[in-house]
């Protein structure tokens, strides 16, 4: 099969690539803008691959990306997208381009060349905050909080209503917090580990007290690759390993791991429109596609801490 993979420079999209051509003969496509948080470093093992190939192209650009689905494309696996929401604060616009018109331009394409199945990588924060209890399903409402999950949310609607409208076979993927290697150091765990090493102050917003379902990212990149071959069209599926962590948890076992003082810690100015928990019902993607996450969590982020010990040249080239 060919495989169009979008934003795989990135850091899930570049996991995910590399899960296929290590378990699969299929041939990845992958087309990435390279903005900032882009880097072909992070698939430099792969790039001699004759299963893999790489062209620098915005999604939104309809010429370039229809020149690459004139190959015959089985799969488009959408994970191009503008993901800070400290950034989609300051920039919104940006998030719109990208998320929305760029999803739109895809969803066109995928229907104008009879794609077999279009996959949306999306995100829990579709759903807005939560309380202390319940989790979020599939089916409940969309409530998002900033200007990224607001393009996200809007995005998942374009898709299901291309399902609906056009019958264009797709999916939707929700997931909770990633971690794991090649993250851009701009994410907590990847931050707050470099800040670490170098004795720098780790900023925490407000209390620290919000809590996230962290997955390890080879997990999550699993399960999305379920989705893509043996998911029923047109559903949704949350992907979560029901790992709730505070952000005062994560900075504190991050610390303890280096052996560094907890008063590196510097709680700083909340984030607007903080959602304060996220959490989702993982039970539809172990039930119908027998999806587990596999790594636990301790295990998972000292391998993930070692990665950034071990690659420092990686990481450093960012700063």
């Amino acid at each position: 099969m060919k495989i169009l993979v979008t934003g795989g420079a990135g850091f899930i999209g570049s996991n995910f690539i590399h899960y296929q051509l290590k378990n699969y003969d299929d041939q990845i496509i992958n087309v990435d803008k390279l903005s900032y948080a882009g880097n072909l470093d992070n698939l430099k093992d792969v790039e001699k691959d004759p299963n893999y190939e790489f062209h620098q192209l915005n999604i939104c650009d309809r010429e370039k990306v229809a020149n690459l689905l004139h190959q015959g494309i089985d799969y488009i696996v959408n994970f191009a997208a503008e993901s800070h929401v400290d950034r989609s604060i300051e920039a919104p616009s940006i998030f719109v381009k990208t998320n929305i018109e760029g999803t739109q331009n895809l969803l066109d394409l995928a229907l104008e060349f009879g794609v077999k199945k279009f996959v949306q990588i999306s995100t829990d924060e579709v759903y807005g905050s939560l309380g202390d209890s319940g989790k979020f399903r599939e089916d409940s409402i969309l409530n998002p909080s900033s200007p990224y999950s607001a393009s996200k949310a809007a995005a998942d609607l374009l898709v299901k209503s291309y399902a609906k409208t056009y019958k264009l076979p797709v999916n939707i993927t929700r997931c909770s917090n990633n971690f794991g290697s090649y993250q851009y150091p701009e994410k907590l765990i990847p931050l707050f580990i470099i800040n670490a090493l170098h004795d720098k102050k780790l900023p925490l917003y407000g209390d620290g007290s919000n809590v996230r379902d962290w997955i390890y990212v080879k997990d999550h990149c699993r399960a999305v690759d379920l989705v893509m071959r043996q998911g029923r069209k047109g559903e949704v599926y949350n992907i979560g390993a029901n790992n709730e962590k505070s952000n005062l948890e994560i900075t504190k076992k991050i610390l303890s791991l280096l052996s560094k003082s907890e008063l590196l810690i510097k709680q700083v100015e909340d984030r607007k429109g903080h959602d304060y928990r996220y959490a989702v019902d993982n039970s539809k993607i172990k039930t119908e596609l027998d999806w587990e996450p596999e790594y636990d969590f301790e295990n998972a982020l000292r391998k993930t801490l070692n990665w950034y010990l071990d690659h420092k040249k990686w990481w450093q080239k960012l700063l």
